[in-house]
């Protein structure tokens, strides 16, 4: 698939079929994610793909919205705090590595027309506890994956004048 189509194609999917997801489609998006860049080439980050309905079951416990049980796996996007670079006032940048990491993955996994959807919007702390994550690692990102029960619905754009600015 070209790639402004993988572009335009990329949406949050939250329905999907319980379909089987291909050996080779994980092994893609594993070697999309071994090449997205991070500060000073550190990479620090982990992902696991969750298959394992127990460990499911532990995330799904953080975030309880249904459609996150339906796909037949979950994203689960670790960050190591301590060897991530840092800013010059000391801030850790993991966020942003993760975030680089993890639309690598999600644009990967729409070229294999898998579906995923960004979530963040849960308590770390307790995401971290229910999955027994230790410091220095955290859970930064997590993502259902699997295929799409039905093509997501088009959706309204800002008009590029207001998002994107050339200066001369």
């Amino acid at each position: 698939m070209e790639f402004y189509d993988v572009v335009k194609k990329r949406r949050s999917v939250r329905a999907f079929k319980n379909d089987p997801i291909c050996e080779k489609s994980l092994a893609r998006i594993a070697q999309s994610l071994q090449d997205a860049p991070s500060a000073c080439n550190i990479q620090p980050w982990k992902f696991q793909i969750v298959f394992n309905q127990e460990l499911r079951n532990k995330i799904y416990s953080c975030y309880t919205r249904p459609w996150l049980k339906e796909a037949p796996a979950i994203i689960v996007a670790l960050a190591d705090m301590d060897k991530c670079w840092k800013r010059l006032d000391g801030r850790p940048i993991a966020d942003m590595d993760i975030g680089i990491a993890m639309e690598h993955v999600v644009l990967a996994a729409a070229a294999e027309n898998l579906g995923t959807c960004w979530i963040c919007a849960y308590n770390v702390e307790e995401m971290d506890r229910s999955l027994e994550i230790r410091q220095p690692w955290t859970v930064l990102a997590i993502s259902p994956l699997g295929y799409a029960a039905s093509a997501p619905a088009p959706i309204n754009r800002k008009p590029i004048t207001e998002i994107f600015e050339v200066i001369n």
